[in-house]
């Protein structure tokens, strides 16, 4: 039998669902406080071999008899933000499975949502741990801490309110096109995916976790976790210390020794270099030591010769008499993941992994991409945003933010939208998009003449030469050079004047009265006190009004009916 490595496992999820919280619990640790310096130190993955899963999941492993022939279990620890899954290498995700926690109180939020998007592009098997069972009103643990006994012991109406959410939420799964049933119930997992109800808190559920990892990665996986000869491997991070900087990475498959030179992926040319140190994560969080040599799978901490900047979630590659061999490969790679459009928008992400996954989601959206890459806005990157069309220019920053060299002048052109979550992210553009559009239709309305209705008052100052009388605006804007009628669609004449509290003003709203002139007219042949008037629009220039009618405010749009009235007193198909 071919040799197997341990699968690499990603918990991902919306935010405060407890992804932390169950890998915490899967792992026995917490996230410790207080360190040296007081600095947290973040390690990305976990390891735990074999006699670990057998001690920590002994209890399902045996009910279920599942056999334990994996060596163990890489556990990605990954950001809350959600681009989490999509850590990448050639041919798919670069987790074999994964673990979507959803907190069975709250169901599918937008994160759960983009989640499933990506893992079913990549397509990842996953399993759903819904957490916080503990919290349904009266649950009682079981001592077993299995969820299925946990279920089994419930009050009548503590298991009916559990099962009306776990259910809302199996219907939830199945508009996004996912077939979910409790683990215990399913006989073919091709068909389904399973569900382990599950608290952080208690533990409960945590053992049947990790025994569904470790049988559905032996019996689905066994030749996707085969080890091959070929070192291959992702940097996670790039991290940057007084003591030197150094890429954190997972090794998923061959051997890596640090007397190897290595070959990273970029998107100018490919960085070769030589490894000075190499650091294997502990068992279980507990810090790294050094090796000479690491095989798969495991996370490593590489110092390398090099001094060329390298990109988070980049590929890298052992050179064995290979090289322009690895060097085609990645160019190509490259080429075919970061797929963008000749028009669109200017997008930017924190790594390769993250990128791909907002690219997958604008798509999706039907978002055109014209520039996409990785690291902070840079002047270039508003350069180009400043060359496009005015609702287009925009840049999108997933998890990153402007760098010292972004012109502030030129930025005063472009919108800069940053979040570290993609739904939100992806949501403001849109909104964004929408306002900016409004405003360049509303722009185009505003060189029309403005809607308006205004009412005779009984104040008349002077009766001609010209007339000089008081009005109250009813709807819409009242502007100078505005042609009026009445309601016989009689013309009553331009408006030359403005005046508002004893000064000449360019314009009025709507409840103001002022007084307005009127040359070439004589009020009191031709107007009469309390008449309504409107203004004189054309037929082309009613229907545009009626083209952008949404753009309208509800009072522009009943004066617009009004002055159609009006006209169609002796042209019933006036403006249709």
């Amino acid at each position: 039998m071919k040799q197997i490595r341990q699968p690499i496992v990603t918990v991902c999820g919306h935010v405060d669902h407890g992804k932390t919280s169950i890998l915490d619990r899967i792992r026995d640790t917490s996230v410790q406080e207080g360190e040296e310096g007081g600095i947290t130190q973040k390690i990305s993955f976990t390891l735990m071999d074999s006699a670990t899963i057998k001690k920590r999941s002994s209890v399902t492993l045996e009910r279920f008899k599942i056999p334990l022939d994996i060596p163990g279990i890489l556990f990605i620890d990954t950001p809350g933000h959600a681009a989490f899954t999509n850590l990448r290498k050639r041919g798919g995700s670069l987790a074999d499975i994964a673990v979507l926690v959803i907190d069975i109180n709250d169901g599918i939020k937008p994160q759960t949502a983009e989640v499933l998007q990506i893992l079913k592009a990549n397509k990842t098997p996953f399993i759903i741990a819904l957490n916080k069972i503990d919290n349904i009103s009266g649950w009682k643990s079981a001592e077993s801490l299995l969820s299925i006994d946990s279920v089994d012991k419930q009050a009548s109406n503590v298991k009916m309110n559990y099962e009306e959410k776990f259910y809302t939420i199996i219907g939830a799964l199945n508009s996004y096109g996912i077939n979910a049933e409790m683990y215990s119930k399913i006989d073919d997992f091709t068909k389904n995916v399973a569900i382990v109800p599950c608290s952080a808190r208690t533990g409960e559920g945590i053992t049947e976790i990790l025994a569904m990892i470790t049988a559905l990665s032996q019996k689905f996986l066994k030749e996707r976790i085969e080890v091959r000869e070929e070192g291959k491997g992702v940097i996670l991070e790039v991290k940057k210390e007084k003591a030197g900087n150094y890429l954190e990475c997972i090794l998923y498959d061959g051997r890596l020794n640090v007397k190897d030179e290595i070959v990273i992926a970029s998107f100018d040319e490919p960085i070769v270099t030589k490894i000075r140190n190499i650091s294997e994560a502990k068992q279980l969080n507990n810090g790294f030591e050094t090796k000479e040599e690491v095989k798969a799978a495991t996370g490593v901490r590489l110092s390398i010769i090099s001094k060329e900047e390298v990109l988070p979630g980049m590929p890298f590659k052992v050179v064995k008499n290979n090289l322009e061999e690895i060097k085609t490969e990645f160019r190509k790679e490259l080429s075919e993941e970061i797929v963008t459009d000749d028009f669109g928008i200017v997008v930017k992400a924190d790594s390769l992994g993250s990128l791909e996954a907002l690219l997958v989601l604008l798509k999706q959206k039907q978002i055109s991409v014209l520039k996409a890459g990785i690291g902070p806005i840079t002047k270039k990157d508003v350069y180009t945003a400043n060359t496009l069309p005015v609702e287009e220019r925009v840049i999108l920053g997933f998890n990153i933010g402007l760098s010292a060299d972004a012109d502030v002048e030129e930025l005063k052109e472009v919108k800069v939208i940053t979040d570290p979550v993609v739904y939100k992210l992806i949501e403001n553009f849109e909104k964004w998009k929408e306002e900016k559009i409004r405003g360049i239709e509303r722009e185009k309305l505003d060189s029309l003449p403005s809607i308006c209705k205004i009412t005779i008052l009984d104040f008349v100052f002077r009766n001609s030469n010209p007339a000089v009388f008081g009005v109250r605006i009813d709807g819409g804007k009242l502007k100078k050079g505005e042609r009026f009628i009445n309601n016989l669609d009689e013309k009553v004449g331009q408006i030359k004047e403005i005046q508002h509290d004893k000064n000449g003003v360019q314009e009025a709203t709507k409840g103001q009265e002022v007084a307005i002139s009127v040359p070439g007219v004589n009020f009191e042949r031709q107007l009469d006190v309390g008449q309504a008037l409107y203004t004189n629009l054309s037929e082309t220039e009613f229907r545009k009004f009626k083209e952008s009618k949404d753009l309208l405010t509800p009072e522009e749009k009943s004066v617009l009916q009004e002055i159609a009235q009006v006209k169609r007193r002796d042209n019933a198909t006036w403006g249709v």
